[in-house]
C-alpha cells in the first residue's frame, strides 16, 4: 500500500543473543495500527518461534535484502552493522539497545549513513514511559535468573527443611543493589525460601528491601550520602562512604551463601564491590553471580559465561542473562518497542511522530548528525 509504513525486523547477529525484537503479537498489533512488517528468516528460531508463525500474524518473511529494501523503520534487540540496513529508505528510523557509549565509532556510522538511531536503553525514566523502558523489563527477568542459576550451581538447598534426618537450615542469599534486577532476585530468594539481606547506596530503598520481606544491611553514620543519580540510578559514593561500606559488607559477606551483585552505573565501568580478600572470607562452596561482569564485573576475578573457583567460592555471571529466558525475554522487549511507537503513532501520517521529551531523550543521530546531548558534552 502506497505510503504505508513499513517496519523490519533483524534477526540477532550478535554472539549468544538469542532474543528477537518482535514477536506474532506484537506484529498484529503493528498491522492494526496500518503498518506492514517484514521479519528476516530465521529472526525468532532461539526465542522458539517460527518463521511460519510469523506469516500467520501477517508479517512478510524472507532473507535480509528483501525485508529491510525500503524499510521506514528497523527494529532490532542489539545495534546490528550498518551496512545491514542497506536498501532502507533514507533517514531510516533504528530502534534497538545501542550501547552508545561502548560502541560509538558504530554510532558515527549510523550518522554517516543517514540512519535516524533510536536508543532503547536511553528511555527516560518517567511515569509515562515505564511501558517502554527495555532496562527494567529485561532487568527484572535478569534478576530472576541470576537467583536460579546460583541456585543451581549452589551444592544445597534454598529452603529450610525439617525432616525425620534432621533440619536443613536456609541458605542466606545477599543481594547488592537494589535496582529492578534486585528487587527480583530478593522476591525470587524469598520465594525459593531463603533467609535473604540487601544493601543499596540509596537509602530510599531500604524500604523496599523491608517491603519484600529482606533484612536491609546500610551504612549508618555516614551522613549526607543518599546515592541517588539522575532518573533513579546509583552514582557513585565518596571515599568515606566507600570505606564504611568495604567494612560492612566484609562483616557480612563472610555469613552468606549466596551473594547476587547487580550494581551498574550508565555509560561507566560496573563499580567493583567484593575484592578477592572479601570472597576469601566467605565459606567454601558459596556462589558469587555477577549480574555486571559483560560491563567489567562487580567481583574481583568474574569471567563473563565461566564458573570461576577462587578460595573454594563458586563465581558466575552472564555476558547476557535476558538472552537465557530468551522467550519471555523477547515478549517483553517487542512489547516495549510497541508501547514506544504505539504512543506516538499519528494515523493521519501513518506513523509514529515523537515527542520533544521522548524523542530527544532516545535519539542518537539525525540528518548525518550525531544529536543527543549525552553524547556531545
Amino acid at each position: 500500500m502506497a505510503g504505508q509504513t513499513r517496519i523490519a525486523v533483524l534477526k540477532e547477529r550478535a554472539a549468544g543473543e538469542s532474543r528477537v525484537s518482535a514477536t506474532p503479537e506484537t506484529v498484529k498489533k503493528f498491522i492494526a495500527l496500518g503498518a506492514a512488517v517484514a521479519v528476516e528468516q530465521g529472526a525468532g528460531e532461539r526465542a522458539s518461534i517460527g518463521d511460519a508463525v510469523y506469516r500467520e500474524a501477517g508479517a512478510e518473511v524472507g532473507p535480509l535484502d528483501s525485508v529491510v529494501k525500503d524499510a521506514d523503520i528497523v527494529f532490532g534487540v542489539q545495534g546490528p552493522d550498518p551496512a545491514l540496513l542497506a536498501g532502507a529508505k533514507p533517514g531510516v528510523w533504528l530502534a534497538a539497545v545501542l550501547d552508545p557509549f561502548g560502541q560509538r565509532a558504530r554510532i558515527d556510522s549510523y550518522a554517516s549513513a543517514g540512519i535516524e538511531a533510536l536508543a532503547m536503553e536511553f528511555m527516560p525514566r518517567i511515569t509515562r514511559a515505564q511501558s517502554m523502558d527495555v532496562l527494567s523489563s529485561q532487568s527484572n527477568l535478569a534478576g530472576y535468573k541470576a537467583v536460579i542459576a546460583a541456585a543451581d550451581t549452589y551444592g544445597r538447598a534454598f529452603p529450610m527443611m525439617m525432616t525425620a534426618a534432621g533440619t536443613i537450615t536456609a541458605a542466606r542469599v545477599f543481594v547488592m543493589g537494589v535496582g529492578v534486577a534486585g528487587l527480583q532476585a530478593i522476591a525470587t530468594a524469598r520465594r525459593l525460601g531463603a533467609q535473604v539481606s540487601a544493601t543499596d547506596v540509596r537509602s530510599a530503598t531500604k524500604e523496599q528491601i523491608q517491603s519484600l520481606g529482606a533484612k536491609p544491611i546500610f551504612v549508618e553514620e555516614v551522613a549526607g550520602i543518599e546515592g541517588e543519580g539522575q532518573g533513579g540510578y546509583a552514582t557513585e559514593m565518596s571515599e568515606e562512604y566507600q570505606k564504611a561500606q568495604a567494612a560492612l559488607v566484609s562483616s557480612h559477606i563472610a555469613k552468606q551463601d549466596i551473594v547476587i551483585t547487580t550494581a551498574l552505573i550508565p555509560g561507566r565501568a560496573a563499580p567493583r564491590l567484593i575484592s578477592d580478600a572479601q570472597i576469601a572470607t566467605m565459606k567454601p562452596g558459596s556462589v558469587i553471580f555477577d549480574l555486571a561482569v559483560g560491563q567489567g564485573g562487580n567481583v574481583e576475578g568474574s569471567v563473563a559465561d565461566q564458573v570461576v573457583e577462587k578460595h573454594g567460592v563458586k563465581i558466575m555471571g552472564y555476558s547476557n542473562t535476558p538472552a537465557h529466558l530468551a522467550a519471555d525475554a523477547s515478549a517483553l522487549f517487542s512489547r516495549n518497542l510497541y508501547n514506544f511507537l504505539s504512543a506516538f503513532w499519528d494515523n493521519e501520517a501513518g506513523k509514529p511522530v515523537l515527542d520533544e521529551e521522548i524523542g530527544n531523550a532516545v535519539r542518537l543521530t539525525q540528518a548525518g548528525k550525531v544529536v543527543n546531548e549525552r553524547l556531545l558534552g
